[in-house]
């Protein structure tokens, strides 16, 4: 409708030129006031006639009422509307005079005023780069229009526990790209130079993606059409697309890469403290304290005088998130300052080492974030210690306390800033000051390890794992024991934690490394004394850690022992490291990397006998490890594989007398990246560890549990491995028959081994019924009778009572094989299967019926000849999910069709009746509910 008014106006204001003319039209006739050229030849005698008839344009009153509505539209809440009117304003202002172009851009500065929402912010920036990208702003327009635009880039309301105004940014980099875009260097010249440190300060800080990159585009738009900037191509070659993508890399290499240059790094060193460190996302505060620490080497007197002076006193604030921030970025200025070996004054340091007491008298431990602080206390001591600020007894004993006061928090997170920050602190403030006094941390810690707290216990045990060597020197063998005893599973039930037996295996791997450095360091080597460690090392943790490898402990939430089994597997290797290098050490009389691998393997025999290391204590924890690496989780299989590899290819510390080692090297090849938690990678290469007898049993335990396990996508890779593996032909056919043999040898061993253990049972009937299906365990000539005799054995004790339907069901199906085969046990199997015809259960009556008519089917000989009819009609006419008692009666007759002795099972059908009856309570007509329902009428 504005068009079909103007166009009138457009055509009557039209004007021919000639090429020549337009050739003669200077640069600053351009972009003059007028939006019409003045004509060269006539701009003496008169003026242009389109600039006078612009200058005296009546504008119809529908046209202000669209462009009212326009304005309004720019408020809209849907950002579709906004980004229609903003391109109808601009199409429209370029049929307007220059006078009324004025005043819709004033109506669109209103747009920016404090009170308006952040849409009406959004639809105003689109407007003003729809204006800037048509030519419409003038450049005389630019000093009113810029401050607004500085303030878009930097728009962000706090809503709640978010803010808004990521899109208000975001078209503010328009703007800025539009600029670019529409005006000469010479009118950009002094407006680059007052936006380039905002673009850059949003390229590099902002917390959204687009946001960041938006700016760095507008920036690098500048940089490209209005000529030369300085270090312009620099800075656009590293704040890239790609490189803004992480922000993390952002904060931390990017922005500093750029701070080295003029101008920037005060702009970003205010963005940091006023905007960032009270940032509400907890994240990005932290990532803005390390930012700013990073800076501190182009200025360190700012840092110190300026940015150190302001932050201290937010530490206070009554605002969560500034005190939070300000609290991080107080110790990692700390510490960037002592890194840059710049020395804090003296009054300084009272200040720094007065903040922790400060925050705990205001108290603002309590409430809301209270967690938080405890956190960034931590930290801002950790920062304090390693930067050996001065601080009186009275402070060191109170950041001590406050430090045991983290520990014992249920927060994983406060105890680890708190055990980071403790390590730093004592190593600097209590070991170096007196020895002595020390003492008393240690027993302390030792009496918290078995607090009925476990919060207390977890803390405790990362606590004794980061103490110095100094504190516990003269009781090593006290700590080492009682955190062997704290590593194995509580026998009260209600006492039982995960993360507290983790925490204990991590610190007696810590403790271990830190006795054994000392040792090293102190060159003492032939003292039967200093041998005592290692020894004990070998004899007591290697067996603490190898018996925390079978914690399967569960919980709510889920197989939380697998927790204490990859620490378990990470302490092997660095128990294992230890001994290796003593062993070296007395080999070679020298410590360090080895320099003739092949000479310490040529005596690996000669040397076994006074080793600490040996083949028994490396078979058990190669096959420890290989057990992890085939079961079900992806991630201990991945932890499992790379703790395997770094032991056989370790450099520094060759590991000696592991057996079938070019075997191993060959299923883990020294290669990176890969896919060892990817099932049809795995398990084809450790499956073939059944072909070893030394490591056949451990594997076999771990695989039965992913092929009887519940995942579908485990159980198939898993199986398809094993069968490839048992289908495998070698140069003999004895090959196959005695990897079978092998199979059903360790099978029964795992039966035996985990009986009762339905964690282990009930996968292994599972994948015992599995292969029984495919015909494998089955014709092995002698042995299978051996292999069914074991299986009935185990069947019995463990089907007996049981409750569980899937191992009911497993045995059920595993009998019918057994009951199938020619063997002469097939009669044991099918007694025992005809008893779970009269289960208390009905399906399992049923499913015991189905396995009864497949094996008279199969096999004809366990019923004599002319009696397999009636009992295939018994079997298929009776309800076996129905009546119990005469579900017995029929497998009563079917005892005696197959000849089988029923005295054994009459006497337990009575035993089980008089057993009832006893328990029958007497006959009361008001003892029932149903009595009293009765008598109420009802």
């Amino acid at each position: 409708m504005a068009f079909s008014c103007l166009n009138h106006r457009l055509l009557m204001q039209g004007k021919k030129r000639t090429l020549g003319e337009n050739i003669t039209l200077s640069a600053s006739e351009k972009t003059g006031q007028c939006n019409y050229a003045l004509n060269t030849e006539d701009s003496h005698s008169e003026p242009s006639s389109s600039c006078l008839q612009d200058e005296e344009m009546d504008v119809p009153e529908v046209v202000e009422e669209i462009i009212e509505m326009l304005l309004t539209g720019l408020r809209d809440t849907d950002t579709v509307v906004r980004w229609s009117a903003a391109k109808g304003i601009g199409r429209i202002t370029s049929c307007l005079t220059s006078a009324l172009s004025e005043e819709v851009l004033s109506s669109a500065l209103e747009l920016f005023s404090p009170g308006e929402g952040d849409g009406s912010w959004h639809g105003g920036c689109l407007a003003l780069a729809e204006l800037a990208r048509r030519g419409l702003l003038l450049p005389i327009s630019l000093p009113k229009v810029v401050p607004v635009v500085v303030k878009a880039l930097h728009y962000d309301i706090r809503r709640g526990p978010h803010s808004v105004g990521s899109h208000v940014r975001d078209a503010a980099a328009y703007v800025c790209w539009a600029f670019g875009r529409a005006y000469y260097h010479k009118d950009m010249r002094n407006i680059l130079d007052q936006l380039a440190a905002h673009l850059l300060t949003v390229a590099c800080y902002d917390r959204e993606v687009n946001c960041r990159r938006a700016a760095a585009a507008a920036f690098q738009e500048n940089v490209g059409r209005q000529g030369s900037y300085p270090h312009g191509i620099d800075i656009v070659n590293t704040a890239d697309y790609f490189s803004l993508s992480s922000r993390v890399n952002s904060y931390v290499h990017v922005a500093v890469s750029i701070a080295q240059y003029e101008g920037y790094l005060y702009p970003f060193v205010d963005e940091l403290l006023y905007s960032k460190i009270c940032h509400w996302d907890k994240g990005l505060r932290e990532l803005a304290a390390e930012a700013l620490s990073a800076l501190v080497k182009y200025d360190p007197d700012y840092f110190s005088n300026y940015a150190l002076e302001k932050i201290i006193p937010c530490t206070l604030s009554s605002d969560l998130c500034m005190r939070h921030g300000a609290t991080l970025a107080a110790g990692e200025l700390v510490l960037a300052l002592h890194r840059c070996d710049y020395a804090l004054s003296a009054d300084k340091q009272k200040r720094v080492a007065g903040v922790v007491l400060a925050i705990e008298k205001a108290r603002l431990y309590r409430g809301k974030g209270g967690e938080i602080m405890r956190s960034a206390v931590s930290r801002f001591i950790e920062c304090v210690s390693i930067s050996s600020v001065s601080l009186p007894e009275k402070i060191k004993r109170s950041l001590l306390d406050t430090l045991n006061e983290n520990l014992r928090h249920p927060n994983s997170q406060i105890q680890d800033a708190a055990v980071n920050a403790l390590k730093h602190f004592v190593q600097a403030y209590l070991v170096a000051a007196s020895v002595g006094r020390t003492g008393d941390i240690t027993s302390k810690y030792l009496e918290l390890l078995t607090d009925p707290n476990v919060a207390v216990r977890r803390g405790s045990a990362l606590a004794i794992g980061v103490l110095p060597r100094e504190l516990f020197a003269h009781r090593w063998k006290d700590v080492l024991l009682k955190l062997c005893t704290c590593c194995a599973i509580e026998d009260n039930p209600d006492d039982r934690d995960a993360e507290a037996r983790v925490n204990a295996v991590k610190g007696l791997v810590s403790v271990c490394e830190a006795l054994a450095q000392e040792k090293e360091h102190s060159g003492i080597d032939t003292v039967e004394d200093d041998m005592s460690l290692f020894l004990l090392i070998k004899d007591e943790i290697m067996m603490t850690l190898l018996k925390a490898l079978d914690d399967y402990s569960v919980d709510n939430r889920g197989d939380v022992g697998s927790w204490v089994r990859e620490a378990a597997m990470d302490g092997l290797e660095r128990c294992t490291y230890i001994l290796c290098k003593r062993d070296s050490v007395g080999l070679t009389g020298r410590s360090g990397q080895i320099d003739s691998v092949l000479e310490l393997q040529n005596s690996d025999d000669s040397n076994q006998l006074y080793s600490l290391f040996d083949a028994n204590l490396a078979t058990s924890i190669v096959g420890g490890i290989c057990k992890q690496a085939v079961e079900k989780m992806d991630k201990l299989r991945e932890a499992a594989a790379k703790v395997l590899q770094r032991i056989l290819y370790n450099k520094i510390a060759y590991v000696p007398h592991i057996p079938h080692r070019k075997k191993l090297e060959e299923i883990v090849p020294n290669k990176a990246d890969l896919k060892w938690g990817v099932p049809a990678f795995s398990y084809p290469r450790f499956v073939q560890l059944l072909q070893f007898g030394c490591f056949s049993r451990s594997v076999l335990s771990g695989l039965v549990i992913s092929i009887g396990g519940l995942q579908d996508y485990l159980r198939k890779a898993s199986l398809t491995a094993l069968l490839e593996y048992l289908q495998v032909v070698e140069s003999e056919d004895q090959k196959e028959r005695s990897r079978e043999y092998m199979l059903s040898t360790d099978m029964l061993w795992v039966l035996q081994r985990y009986g009762r253990c339905d964690r282990v049972i009930v996968p292994a009937l599972k994948t015992i019924e599995i292969l029984f299906s495919k015909q494998i365990l089955l014709s092995m000539e002698a042995h299978t009778l051996v292999f069914c005799t074991g299986v009935l054995d185990s069947l019995e004790v463990e089907l007996k009572g049981s409750r569980d339907f899937s191992k009911l069901y497993a045995g059920i199906a595993i009998l019918g094989y057994i009951a199938s085969v020619s063997e002469s046990i097939n009669t044991r199997a099918f007694s025992h299967l005809l008893s779970f015809l009269g289960h208390r259960y009905p399906k399992i009556r049923k499913a015991s019926a189905e396995q009864v008519y497949l094996v008279l089917l199969q096999n004809g000989g366990l019923v004599a000849e002319d009696k397999i009819e009636k009992a295939l009609e018994i079997i298929s006419e009776t309800c076996w999910e129905g009546d119990l008692e005469a579900a017995k009666i029929r497998r009563l007759e079917l005892y005696d069709m197959a000849g089988l002795d029923t005295d054994i099972l009459r006497k337990a059908s009575s035993r089980v009746s008089n057993k009832d009856d006893s328990r029958k309570p007497t006959a009361d007509e008001n003892a029932s509910y149903s009595s009293l329902v009765e008598s109420s009428g009802f």
